[in-house]
């Protein structure tokens, strides 16, 4: 089953086109990766995806549904998360404070503690900074509470903009076994990410865009032999 179908999807920005009709879906449980150059429209994609921006034309099909103009609260609901680029925390607000926004749909105090102790189990450091300011955290730690936010609305489908962005080799480490073990729990995930190496590594499937189209898919391995994409985005 296909969770999301995106057709003709198309976002501008007033008389600039930043994704210019692609098509893409993406099954039930899978990992797959979105790969390009800065400026290939692959944030845009994920924010018209999240709600965050308007599509400007085409379709996109969540769980079966039509969302393509739902604002993003309500795509929340629905199971669709993101995790922006930048993080986007709120600073003035603890670690615990922030996970709570997470969770504004959850009424149940036994199944909000369940999701809290499935947060820190993927992130022990949240529970022992619980209530340090999240301004005040390093990148990394803050990448981890944007990520455990977004899992505490209970995502069927979580999308992921650029979760290695500015961190250490180390960080960027920890980060993707999370990613990975986030995929064994049925998650399905889209991630748009710049370490090609790293996306394609974990990937099932992967698509690459350019100048705001979708111009490669294939499977991870295939797109890691591909003699465009080793050239272009591996340094090869």
């Amino acid at each position: 089953m296909n969770i999301l179908e995106v057709s003709g999807l198309k976002v501008n920005y007033g008389g600039i086109s930043a994704v210019k009709g692609i098509d893409f879906y993406i099954e039930q449980g899978e990992m797959v990766a979105l790969i390009g150059a800065n400026g290939a429209g692959k944030s845009s994609t994920l924010n018209a995806l999240s709600g965050i921006v308007p599509a400007s034309s085409g379709e996109v099909r969540f769980a079966g549904h039509i969302v393509t103009h739902l604002p993003a609260y309500e795509l929340v609901k629905q199971g669709c998360s993101l995790v922006p680029e930048g993080r986007g925390v709120f600073k003035r607000m603890n670690v615990f404070e922030n996970l709570q926004m997470g969770a504004f749909l959850q009424e149940n105090p036994a199944e909000f503690k369940r999701l809290l102790d499935q947060v820190y189990t993927f992130f022990p450091r949240l529970e022992e900074r619980s209530t340090q300011m999240a301004g005040t955290l390093s990148g990394g730690e803050q990448q981890m509470v944007a990520m455990g936010r977004a899992l505490m609305a209970q995502p069927k489908l979580l999308l992921l903009d650029e979760p290695s962005m500015g961190l250490a080799p180390l960080m960027v480490e920890t980060i993707f076994n999370v990613i990975h073990s986030l995929t064994k729990t049925g998650i399905t995930i889209l991630l748009v990410e710049q370490n090609a190496r790293l996306a394609l590594q974990l990937a099932q499937r992967a698509y690459v865009m350019e100048s705001g189209l979708i111009t490669l898919t294939g499977s991870g391995a295939e797109l890691m032999a591909d003699t465009r994409v080793r050239q272009a985005y591996l340094g090869e």
